[in-house]
């Protein structure tokens, strides 16, 4: 990367910005100086997880507490600074934690840890625009590319320079460098933070059927065993929702992108992406049915497309078993059902979901294996109670695998 030059803009008189700009500036800080003084930060969640996979002499049973807690404080009409703590403490550590060495286990990565998981400082002088420095949580878009996997105890945050501004109506850019990768592995990990120079560009025009966006991710995996994941990726997304009536909608998305090996990557691929996803939604009824592909690199063996800083659960099955894709690549066919009904007893609402899910290989014609998960959803006051359950069932990739989780989340 060149250096930029020197700015001096900032030296010239207020009155040479024009009068534009010094209405921008007002109304960014009158709206900041809106906010309260502090607010406080508290999140917590108790939960069980269980775990019955094939090739383990032992089930894993884990239960664990995470605790964030921390204050968000205005320092100034336009100006907050955040600290937040995060600890996760194992109750029942019959498991594989990632860094307790209980290799005769199957993995529950929710390793004990205490943590700075954010801190920093974050101001809106200008109008509808935020500028974020220090460690942040980061979601895009969906989170197949980046995201701070909130499933997880411990979740992932960078530690980076964010800007994110609308310049005019209905066009948003969202541009991050970030210089470190917090895992969610714990401070105890040898990739607990991953050094890089990583380049988050999102640019993203809402219209009338959907929000258009296009996006390049430039990964810098430093940590020696990730070398293999650090890449650049360019693609495109459209999603939007319509209504047919109060009760009645579809929802949609569709994506492409192309991804190659950059930075230190010791791997020479070039590979793509797909995903075709709609949805139903009448009364509290739901149905929805997709089709993603992370796809084989053309004419190399045992590469394909990676996502490395997604929110990894919420893809490809809750088993987690294409954490990382197979180098012959994943087709994932799914399909799901649902219905959620509110303001049952104590509850504001309760909702049941079934997801189905069919794996096969991009390259080679392999029939991976399915899945099934399940969940109920109950939420109360400010607490969420979840009871969820997948089942892997192996054909020619990983093994058996099923999972059950229990938990209670409450957040002030």
């Amino acid at each position: 990367m060149t250096n930029a030059r020197p700015c001096h803009a900032a030296a010239r008189p207020i009155a040479a910005l024009g009068l534009s700009t010094v209405t921008l500036l007002a109304a960014g800080v009158a709206q900041a100086a809106s906010d309260p003084l502090f607010k406080p930060l508290i999140d917590m969640r108790l939960r069980y997880e269980g775990v019955d996979q094939t090739g383990f002499p032992n089930n894993a049973d884990a239960l664990t507490m995470r605790v964030r807690a921390g204050g968000d404080l205005r320092v100034a009409p336009a100006t907050r600074i955040l600290v937040e703590a995060e600890a996760v403490l194992g109750l029942v550590n019959d498991y594989n934690s990632t860094t307790n060495g209980k290799l005769l286990y199957p993995v529950v990565a929710d390793p004990q840890n205490i943590e700075i998981n954010r801190l920093q400082i974050q101001n809106k002088s200008i109008a509808g625009t935020t500028l974020t420095a220090g460690r942040q949580r980061i979601n895009l878009d969906d989170q197949r590319f980046v995201g701070a996997v909130a499933f997880r105890q411990s979740e992932q945050t960078f530690d980076a320079a964010r800007v994110e501004t609308s310049p005019v109506k209905n066009l948003k850019i969202d541009l991050t460098y970030a210089w470190k990768d917090n895992t969610i592995f714990g401070v105890d990990s040898s990739i607990a933070h991953i050094n890089g120079n990583n380049v988050f560009a999102n640019v993203a025009y809402a219209t009338p059927i959907g929000t258009l966006t296009g996006f390049g991710y430039w990964v810098d995996q430093d940590a020696p065993t990730r070398l293999q994941f650090s890449s650049v990726t360019y693609g495109a997304r459209f999603a939007g929702k319509y209504a047919f009536n109060k009760t009645s909608s579809a929802t949609y998305a569709f994506s492409y992108a192309h991804q190659q090996q950059a930075f230190d990557n010791p791997f020479t691929y070039d590979a793509d992406y797909y995903l075709a996803d709609v949805g139903l939604a009448f009364g509290g009824f739901g149905v929805g049915a997709g089709y993603e592909v992370l796809g084989a690199s053309s004419g190399k063996a045992f590469t394909s497309f990676q996502t490395p800083l997604a929110t990894l659960h919420k893809f490809q099955g809750w088993a987690d078993k294409f954490l990382t894709t197979p180098g012959n690549g994943v087709r994932d066919l799914y399909g799901s059902a649902g219905y959620t009904v509110t303001k049952v007893g104590p509850f504001a609402s309760i909702g049941v979901l079934a997801v189905y899910h069919d794996f096969k290989s991009d390259r080679a014609g392999l029939d991976y294996g399915t899945e099934i998960d399940l969940q109920l959803l109950a939420k109360f006051q400010k607490y969420v109670l979840a009871l969820k359950y997948a089942d892997y069932n192996a054909d020619s990739f990983a093994t058996d695998t099923s999972k059950l989780w229990v938990s209670v989340d409450y957040v002030f």
